[in-house]
């Protein structure tokens, strides 16, 4: 698998809190809806090509809307969330790494990890490079203690 990596972000939050909310992604859109007002246009922007259910958030890629479903079995709590495309022409994981840090802070790095032909690779890896920085951006923004 192709892996991409964003790059890494400061949350001012501790990473158990971050888990259990990620782990549900409703409470993230309920948040962004409740305070649509506070988001600045370039925010809005990206958070158009995003969309969150229950247990499951989908994005506009290069390839269309992807759904990716919550991985139990891959997740650690506290530590590490993944996600699962399932329904996807290529397997595709987005993970989010989660490093505890002293101050009550974590370090984040957003992560999309895909199974593409080689051909393809060359077509969509600037976009999908792109697509790692700006998730991790949107989690760096979100006020998870406050969800």
């Amino acid at each position: 698998m192709e892996s991409f990596k964003g790059n890494p972000q400061v949350i001012h939050c501790d990473a158990a809190t971050i888990y259990s909310k990620l782990s549900n992604p409703s409470l993230i859109r309920q948040q962004i809806e409740a305070n649509a007002d506070k988001i600045d246009d370039a925010a809005r922007q990206h958070l158009d090509t995003v969309k969150f259910s229950e247990d499951a958030i989908a994005i506009q890629s290069p390839m269309g809307e992807v759904t990716l479903a919550l991985d139990h079995d891959n997740s650690i709590e506290g530590q590490r969330i993944v996600y699962t495309a399932s329904s996807s022409p290529v397997p595709i994981n987005m993970v989010i790494n989660l490093e505890p840090q002293p101050d009550d802070t974590t370090m984040s790095t957003a992560e999309l990890q895909l199974q593409l032909p080689f051909f393809m690779r060359k077509m969509v890896e600037a976009q999908l490079q792109e697509g790692a920085n700006r998730f991790g951006e949107l989690l760096a923004r979100i006020p998870f203690d406050k969800l």
